[in-house]
């Protein structure tokens, strides 16, 4: 039953999964109030997380040794024909308990008092009152009213605050199991396939004879997990469970308005090449709490001041390197079955994997990008697939001129 009286605090955070927790937890480190509204009843779930992340998230955040579930050193790539490259180097990624990462950064933010969380609670409407000095934010929920001067959207793919803002992200589906299977442990199996394109099917290794298998894809999304399953002879009602969820595809959106800014997922934080955003959301969280404080010692929230101190610094840190991760996947979805094996072959033959080996990284191509680009080898492959597909470069030509 809602209450007539208003509750007024400095922040509003919708959404309390990794993006909306993480920074609670930086903002708990202030005097402001915050609240964090979030729709679900129990924090992390659903998962819909494969929870595959590059080594770099431990310098980002201090990761507690509960929520590291395995490492594995090798990422096996196989094309649609079946042929395939193994790939090693200095990374070393994680794989991690996502439920367990969401709940640490939730316990250690609600030990605040100036923090609070209404959980189970859906915000139902939003509007800004521009009659207010700095004007302010009014979110209704089924059962209260609350009132801040800035709003933070944590609130994932399908983005109520986004939608409120007209930004809407292209989504991709995703659908994983967890299951006892005998692959190997220390290998990130990425299999591709033109008929899921947008990205591939996976099969990750938690330990314990445990994987993670899933795919994700633009449409018939059931029909082509259970292909993958077949050719991994791979009897879906052996499965321990299963989750799914939505992807965001392609590249950052405009993430700063008057009186609200947007954050994680609903902000197209996430990587192209791999669907996973979690080291990109730390890092613009940590950028967003900075904003925020400046906001409030300055005491303006107009999007000219939250572009010149979240939106412009994200896309220098992150959205350079989001572009890429897009261009890349734009690149592998007009790839077929010939040009899969074209590549493989020249990686192995000319020993392309201790390029991506040593400036191989999970995050941030930039450097293994330009690398790739000086190799005369490389360079003819890619001559002779654009002009193939001639249509193609218009496009290509378009994407990376848009910021």
């Amino acid at each position: 039953m809602m209450t007539d009286s208003v509750e007024e605090f400095d922040i509003c955070i919708v959404g309390a999964s990794i993006a909306g927790n993480y920074l609670s937890h930086l903002l708990s480190k202030t005097d402001l109030k915050v609240v964090i509204i979030e729709e679900h009843e129990d924090i992390g779930l659903p998962l819909q997380c494969a929870g595959i992340i590059s080594q770099k998230i431990s310098k980002l955040i201090n990761l507690p040794n509960k929520i590291i579930k395995n490492r594995v050193r090798i990422a096996k790539l196989v094309s649609p024909t079946g042929n395939s490259i193994e790939l090693s180097g200095n990374e070393t990624p994680f794989i991690i308990d996502r439920v367990l990462l969401d709940k640490h950064f939730y316990a250690l933010a609600k030990t605040n008092d100036n923090l609070r969380f209404y959980l189970g609670e859906r915000v139902k409407s939003l509007s800004i009152n521009k009659e207010t000095p700095n004007q302010s934010i009014t979110i209704t929920t089924p059962r209260r009213i609350l009132k801040a001067k800035l709003l933070v959207g944590c609130d994932g793919p399908i983005s109520f605050v986004g939608n409120f803002l007209n930004i809407r992200n292209k989504l991709l589906y995703a659908t994983q199991i967890r299951i006892k299977a005998q692959f190997s442990e220390n290998k990130a199996v990425l299999i591709f396939n033109p008929r899921w394109k947008e990205l591939f099917g996976w099969i990750v290794p938690e330990g314990d004879k445990i994987f993670r298998i899933g795919i994700a894809c633009s449409s018939q999304i059931r029909e082509n997990f259970m292909l993958l399953l077949e050719s991994l002879n791979i009897d879906y009602q052996d499965r321990i469970d299963q989750q799914g969820g939505l992807i965001p595809y392609g590249m950052m959106n405009n993430c700063a308005f008057d009186n609200i800014i947007l954050l994680g997922d609903s902000a197209g934080q996430v990587k192209a090449t791999t669907g996973g955003g979690i080291v990109m959301l730390i890092t613009a969280a940590k950028i967003a709490s900075k904003c925020i404080q400046k906001a409030f010692n300055a005491k303006d929230f107009s999007k000219k001041f939250l572009k010149n101190h979240y939106e412009l610094p994200c896309k220098k840190s992150i959205g350079r390197e989001l572009k890429i991760h897009f261009l890349i996947r734009k690149i592998l979805e007009l790839f077929d079955k010939n040009d899969f094996d074209s590549f493989f072959k020249i990686v192995k033959e000319y020993q392309i994997e201790k390029i991506i080996s040593v400036y191989g990284d999970m995050d941030f191509p930039r450097e293994l990008v330009n690398k790739m680009l000086k190799n005369p080898i490389i360079i003819k492959f890619l001559l002779k697939f654009i002009i193939r597909k001639p249509i193609h470069l218009v496009k290509f030509l378009f994407i990376s001129l848009r910021f």
